[in-house]
């Protein structure tokens, strides 16, 4: 036989065929809550390098173990939030869905570190608890942080003697983006655009030119500016989208994922990885997390918003107390064991009610449905 006389699909690339990510995603068995606690916890991981007062030689490692965890959360939250809105495109809905999502969880979170984590810090350091709890510096750290007015860092100076003095949970800077992100999204949905497949390369296309305009800094924590900013986040969500919009075309196979894997490492040499890896990351979390399904990592539970938003926290309190010595690998370690019972309590006391209650508020109005059989068909629980 010549080649010529092949069948067809000895021509064709051998991902045709494949399945689809929008086939192998189920909405229902998936690995993305696993995926989120990974990304979090990997954001424990790079922290205790600053906070300990480190600093990574290798410039590559550097940038990726800071940035490619809070990357992942917003390439997924890209694909999620894409879904959401072309579910259901109400915009009250929508936004009560959202806000029910991060403040809660967030509120308490800022109370626990007002009221009991900064004054447990400055009475190890010799100071005086009662003259900060009788202050207004409390109230006005979680009045302002509240509202996502993150550049509020400090209460009453607090913490100090620590290498990254004055910033209580520096982590949460990024949910203004986060939330700049959610209103385009419903801007795009009320124009009637959000479900045009050309919008999400457009604005993948617009957030790249962002990206290679404003070099985002090696590390963030030492001064990114806004359009720096703006690009990144904007870059990662709008690739999350992208893979949301074609499902039906991207092949879904552990070996494009370690194709991304590889393409992500190998992006690291570049001064702003996002520039080759945004793609391909986004790629590796959604695909990965569609792919798996083994029982044990379809969780139910979410902790990785609990994770991220008291983790630093729990990192500074950890050095006011004399562990900032351990190897920062060790010291990770350490403060995931300390993190994980306050990320369980945020979930099952705060963030599940919350989430329960935007069930029951968003969805239980259609004809014949309770509040039950909602839950069961609502196939996004975190989102």
């Amino acid at each position: 036989m010549t080649d010529t006389a092949l069948p067809n699909y000895w021509l064709r690339p051998r991902w045709i065929g494949s399945p689809t990510l929008g086939q192998v995603f189920n909405p229902r068995a998936n690995a993305l809550n696993a995926c989120r606690l990974v990304l979090a916890t990997g954001v424990i991981l790079w922290h205790s390098w600053p906070l300990t007062g480190r600093e990574m030689a290798y410039a590559p490692a550097a940038q990726l173990l800071n940035q490619v965890w809070v990357d992942g959360f917003f390439a997924l939250s890209g694909f999620l939030i894409t879904a959401s809105w072309l579910r259901n495109p109400r915009l009250g809905q929508y936004f009560l869905a959202r806000g029910l999502r991060i403040f809660p969880g967030l509120w308490v979170c800022l109370l626990v570190i007002s009221f009991v984590i900064a004054p447990i810090a400055l009475t190890i350091q010799g100071g005086s608890a009662v003259k900060l709890l009788i202050s207004t510096a409390p109230i006005e750290y979680v009045l302002n942080n509240a509202v996502l007015n993150v550049f509020y860092l400090g209460i009453a100076g607090t913490p100090q003697g620590v290498p990254w003095s004055g910033v209580w949970d520096g982590p949460l800077y990024t949910l203004i983006f986060e939330m700049l992100c959610y209103i385009v999204v419903a801007g795009l949905g009320v124009v009637r655009l959000a479900g045009r497949r050309w919008v999400a390369p457009a604005a993948f296309t617009l957030a790249l030119c962002g990206a290679l305009l404003f070099s985002f800094p090696l590390r963030a924590e030492l001064g990114a500016t806004l359009p720096q900013m703006i690009s990144r986040f904007a870059l990662m969500f709008a690739a999350g989208a992208l893979l949301y919009q074609f499902q039906d075309v991207i092949p879904a196979r552990w070996s494009l994922v370690g194709v991304g894997v590889v393409t992500v490492l190998a992006a690291g040499l570049l001064t702003n990885y996002r520039i080759i890896a945004a793609i391909p990351l986004a790629y590796v979390v959604i695909v990965s997390g569609s792919l798996l399904r083994q029982k044990r990592l379809n969780l139910r539970t979410d902790l990785s918003y609990g994770t991220y938003i008291y983790a630093w926290p729990v990192q500074q309190l950890l050095v006011i107390c004399g562990l900032g010595f351990m190897n920062p690998i060790v010291f990770a370690i350490v403060t995931a064991v300390a993190t994980m019972p306050l990320a369980a309590l945020s979930w099952f006391l705060v963030e599940k009610h919350a989430l329960s209650l935007k069930t029951n508020l968003c969805f239980t109005r259609r004809s014949g449905t309770t509040p039950a059989q909602v839950k069961q068909r609502h196939i996004f629980r975190i989102w």
